[in-house]
């Protein structure tokens, strides 16, 4: 063969084997890493994921930008040990993101709702605070509020999920470096009940407080950081993007990764941090096919931040998973899916904003144009106008907006679906076994199949840290 046809082909023949590039690259990486400890960990959360909204992210960047998602591209490549995880909750089998986390934080199945506590009562220390404890540096990131389920999962225990004053009280005595997210009416002192001001807390132990992307940026890598970029969770990226505002103030999860990787890289120790994209699994409930996409893309470039910090750094296991399947979002057959699918590509905004931005006196014009501005031409019918119209009548405003409840977001979805050919089963959570993946030192040592509870003993054991605490 000749040295042009081998590089064409790009397949390398061993006595009757055959080599790609890629394979031989991801062995490279596996010898380099086996038998190392993982000095860091960075585990990374799409929240809500289920296989359809990964498989429908990845189609997308491939028809869209030509190439596939970073996630995939790792498979594709075979740079990482690829399983499942059985991630049941205490009280059932369908999990909510508290017990989720709970299950990897405090190596316990707990019942939904709860934070590391015990179906008796038990106190089950949390994983960063064991981290914390044989001395590493600690990091939380996260699209929805830095108190909420997920990072709360890895952090404290608490009886309700929804104790979020709390826990953002029980945050500032943990000394963890990095706290970065939304969520700010749970720090500050005008929308708190007992009216602390959780702000001066932190900055009198130390704490850099950002409160925009300027901020988060000029913080010095020598002082941990507290950073809220919204009240509450932050903006979809699909709204962020087609947002001045919002692009110049509030950062993407991959620059909040990046960052937050800068902050504690430089410590002997090494660091663990928890990346979540929340707003994956919020864009699920809603059944809101722009939110889900563009949401689990900017987490796809979060992922692709923390793989390449690792392959530079060698000594760091990335962990890449979802904590439960919401709504099983998927592609439908039928003679136009490839275009319906494409027009989605054009969608400029989120079904939050189209109907979030309704009120009861719209007329059906107003609702059709609004809809046709953030869908990408899309013109609904005149009947289908009216019966969203109809759901304002009822709705009920808290702080400002409607409560996404008693708005139409299925009828919505439903309506869109001639127009994009995706289709949901619910909006609400399922018992998918979640894909894991992982890249790095001690991934080698994964199991195919796993219980959501082994992942804790897993990461201490990689990381070489006792479980005494």
């Amino acid at each position: 063969m000749k040295r042009r046809e081998l590089l064409k082909n790009g397949s390398l023949a061993l006595g009757g084997l055959f080599l790609t590039p890629f394979t031989a690259k991801a062995n490279i990486f596996k010898e380099e890493f086996d038998g190392k400890k993982a000095k860091n960990i960075i585990f990374m959360v799409s929240d809500g994921m289920s296989i359809g909204t990964l498989q429908m992210a990845d189609m997308y960047s491939r028809r869209k930008l030509g190439r596939p998602s970073h996630w995939l591209s790792l498979y594709e490549q075979n740079l990482v040990q690829r399983g499942l995880m059985d991630m049941a909750s205490a009280s059932s089998v369908v999990t909510d993101s508290a017990a989720a986390s709970s299950s990897w934080g405090g190596g316990h199945r707990v019942t939904n709702g709860s934070l590391n506590i015990g179906v008796n009562g038990e106190e089950y220390l949390p994983i960063l605070q064991k981290f914390k404890k044989a001395g590493k540096k600690i990091g939380l990131v996260t699209t929805v509020p830095v108190t909420h389920a997920t990072p709360a999962g890895f952090s404290v225990y608490s009886k309700s999920r929804n104790s979020q004053e709390e826990i953002a009280s029980v945050y500032s005595g943990l000394g963890f470096e990095v706290i970065m997210g939304g969520g700010n009416k749970y720090f500050d002192a005008a929308q708190r009940k007992d009216k602390k001001d959780m702000y001066t807390v932190f900055r009198n132990k130390g704490y850099s407080v950002a409160r925009n992307k300027a901020e988060m940026n000029a913080a010095p890598a020598n002082k941990p950081l507290l950073a809220t970029f919204d009240e509450d969770a932050l903006p979809y990226s699909t709204d962020h993007l087609s947002s001045s505002f919002m692009k110049n103030n509030i950062p993407t999860l991959a620059e909040m990764t990046s960052k937050a990787i800068g902050q504690l890289k430089d410590d002997k120790n090494g660091f663990v941090m928890q990346v979540e994209a929340g707003k994956v699994d919020w864009a699920a409930h809603g059944n809101d096919i722009s939110g889900l996409i563009y949401d689990q893309l900017a987490f796809d470039d979060a992922v692709k931040v923390a793989v390449d910090f690792a392959k530079k750094d060698g000594n760091t296991l990335v962990v890449i998973t979802t904590d439960h399947g919401n709504a099983n979002p998927g592609l439908i057959y039928g003679k136009k899916v490839d275009e319906n699918f494409d027009r989605i590509q054009k969608f400029s905004q989120t079904n939050e904003w189209i109907l979030q931005g309704i009120s009861s006196g719209d007329s059906t014009a107003k609702i059709k144009e609004r809809i046709s501005q953030a869908n990408a031409g899309i013109m609904i019918s005149d009947d289908q106008a009216k019966e969203i119209q109809s759901y304002y009548a009822k709705a009920q405003m808290e702080d400002g907006v409607y409560n996404p409840r008693h708005l139409p977001f299925k009828l919505l979805s439903q309506i869109q679906q001639e127009y994009t050919s995706v289709g949901w089963i619910s909006m609400d959570h399922s018992a998918d076994y979640s894909e894991v993946a992982m890249f790095g030192p001690g991934s080698e040592k994964m199991k195919s199949f796993m219980k959501n509870t082994d992942m804790h003993t897993f990461l201490l054991k990689v990381a070489e840290v006792e479980n005494k605490f």
